[in-house]
């Protein structure tokens, strides 16, 4: 069982750098594709309330006979349960499905800007992280803007920011502004949905490696301080995607890489998004 690096958040929690995430894994699937994560050693998984399948996560992890306190869940809240009473109703909705008395990391979704609800939000959060019911609050596609009005109200800094990230969109600046707050970066369409993995700076490390390029790019984002999510329901490469501890790219790979951004968002604009 390959032992995965955690990070440290803000709160002093600790969360693996590598996660499995199940987005757009129908919910009969997702029970296996997590079961064979849990079997192949991932200890995080990543799940959402529009997800559908917070009950398949959660009979994996009841079938798995895995201590509690060995892994870290997160769940996130849905747009359209945004405001402070309808995310606590919302959180406990999502603590039914799962199965669970608690989840290590909770996040609001989207920002919605549209709706201007985060901030009541926010404050739902921080009651939830103040009763104990999540071990730490986040969000997930906010941009610095977004954070910016966030922190201007907030008691509680996020511990994690998910947004889309990958070689072709690196999102430099607020990965920066996250550094300077002292928040994670957690990485989702690592591999920008497959778009990436024929660009020879991936290619030539991959076989310079030995290793497949997805695995390279998952290393990428691992030595550059990411948190990272990859998903698979087939068996095999769940577990290619965690056998990436073995081999370090170079600085001159690392560079290579890094001069792939482009801007190329695989999914919506959060300024857009409601």
């Amino acid at each position: 069982m390959t032992s995965v690096p955690t990070r440290t958040l803000n709160n002093g929690v600790a969360m693996p750098q590598l996660g499995f995430g199940v987005f757009q894994v129908p919910d009969e699937e997702t029970t296996p594709a997590v079961a064979a994560a849990l079997r192949a050693g991932y200890r995080s998984i990543d799940t959402a309330a529009i997800y559908g399948n917070e009950r398949g996560v959660g009979r994996a992890l009841a079938d798995s006979g895995i201590a509690r306190d060995e892994l870290f869940i997160t769940t996130k809240l849905w747009n359209a349960d945004q405001g402070y009473d309808s995310t606590l109703t919302a959180f406990d909705a999502s603590l039914d499905k799962l199965g669970l008395d608690h989840v290590d990391l909770y996040l609001i979704h989207w920002p919605t800007p549209a709706r201007d609800l985060y901030a009541d939000t926010w404050r739902a959060l921080e009651k939830l992280y103040a009763d104990g019911r999540t071990r730490a609050i986040g969000v997930s596609n906010f941009k610095a803007a977004h954070l910016e009005r966030l922190l201007g109200s907030a008691s509680v800094v996020p511990a994690v920011n998910q947004i889309e990230l990958h070689p072709g969109l690196q999102q430099a600046e607020l990965r920066a502004f996250h550094d300077r707050h002292g928040i994670a970066t957690e990485a989702w369409s690592p591999l920008a949905q497959g778009a990436v993995l024929k660009d020879d700076a991936i290619t030539e490390a991959a076989a310079a490696h030995g290793k497949r390029p997805a695995q390279v790019v998952l290393r990428w984002h691992l030595q550059i301080g990411n948190v990272v999510i990859p998903k698979s329901v087939t068996e095999s490469r769940i577990r290619e995607n965690l056998d990436v501890f073995d081999f370090e790219l170079s600085p001159a790979e690392i560079d290579a890489i890094t001069g792939l951004d482009r801007d190329l968002r695989t999914g919506p604009d959060p300024d857009t998004l409601n």
